[in-house]
């Protein structure tokens, strides 16, 4: 089996710390189980990034990862490069209208 080498964009890392910093306000907890729900998601999504929807019609290799987390979660919005690269290009909360 591929193993894919996950790296994030700055923009990404940037979503992150905003979703991060929104959550902590409220509950130091909850932030740190997001945290630790999005990391055990981008390692899976190392093994099997085409198993993930596809984010358009007209290209194969832009897909998203839904991750769960209580009673909604986030979604990462990347793209497989090659045979051993994906690239985390947004993540964003489900309730959220789009990337930023």
């Amino acid at each position: 089996m591929n193993q894919y080498r996950v790296r994030f964009t700055a923009g990404a890392e940037d979503d992150l710390l905003r979703l991060y910093d929104f959550l902590i306000e409220k509950d130091l907890a909850a932030a740190e189980h997001a945290l630790t729900a999005i990391k055990a998601a981008v390692e899976l999504l190392g093994l099997s990034p085409f198993s993930c929807r596809k984010a358009a019609a007209d290209n194969p290799l832009l897909r998203e990862l839904v991750i769960p987390f209580g009673a909604s979660g986030y979604v990462a919005l990347f793209e497989i490069d090659d045979p051993s690269t994906v690239t985390i290009l947004a993540i964003r909360h489900q309730r959220e209208e789009d990337y930023h």
